[in-house]
């Protein structure tokens, strides 16, 4: 788009970049797999930071889904779609707080041998996608949207890793517990970052309506 345009133009709609189009039905492939994955480690072994890591791949899956969706809309549509993500991960979080409290009252003692090797899976999706989105991390809110979320994954999931040792070297559960808790502090974080950019776009997009 030209520099006129981006001011001038009452259209702000964005060609699709095939590129990125396929990357993200990728993204989507992936996460959704994963996301049956994580919901059955995570009940069977006991941890809450796998299950916490299990619905934030469902979201992820259907932040991908909707990215699609939005690909080529106008932009005030795409920062629309990124204040809805961002409300979603902060709800996340707020479910992972929620999740780690729960396994601290009761007192559980997840299975590290499983966590260890659910996490490292994990990983390796998660790296694979963020490879995959790497050079897109400085788009719009949306695109910065699911960037973070590919981050803040692959970063939770070596947690869940170092948790897992954790886990097997104290015979306890505090360290599923403190990374679930990490994870929960991740997403609030990622969360506030997405609405801020996102309620940017938006003041910006009707300051220029305004001045037409």
């Amino acid at each position: 788009m030209s520099a006129s345009c981006a001011s001038n133009c009452s259209s702000d709609k964005l060609p699709a970049d095939p590129k990125y189009r396929r990357i993200l039905w990728i993204a989507l492939i992936v996460n959704a797999s994963m996301f049956g994955v994580e919901v059955v480690g995570g009940w069977t072994s006991g941890s809450a930071a796998l299950l916490a890591d299990a619905v934030d791949f469902l979201g992820d899956a259907a932040n991908y889904a909707v990215s699609l969706f939005v690909l080529t809309m106008a932009a005030i549509w795409r920062s629309r779609t990124a204040m809805v993500k961002g409300a979603f991960m902060g709800l996340y979080g707020l479910f992972v707080l929620a999740t780690a409290a729960w396994h601290f009252l009761h007192g559980t003692l997840p299975k590290a041998e499983a966590m260890s090797f659910i996490a490292l899976l994990a990983l390796t999706a998660n790296v694979f996608v963020a490879f995959l989105l790497y050079a897109y991390r400085n788009g719009d809110s949306n695109m910065r949207a699911v960037w973070l979320c590919t981050r803040n994954d692959a970063i939770g999931n070596i947690a869940v890793l170092a948790a897992a040792a954790g886990v097997a070297t104290t015979g306890a559960g505090w360290p599923d517990i403190a990374v679930a808790v990490v994870m929960g502090v991740l997403a609030m974080t990622g969360s506030r970052s997405v609405l801020s950019q996102a309620r940017g776009e938006l003041r910006a997009g009707k300051d220029v309506n305004r001045r037409h």
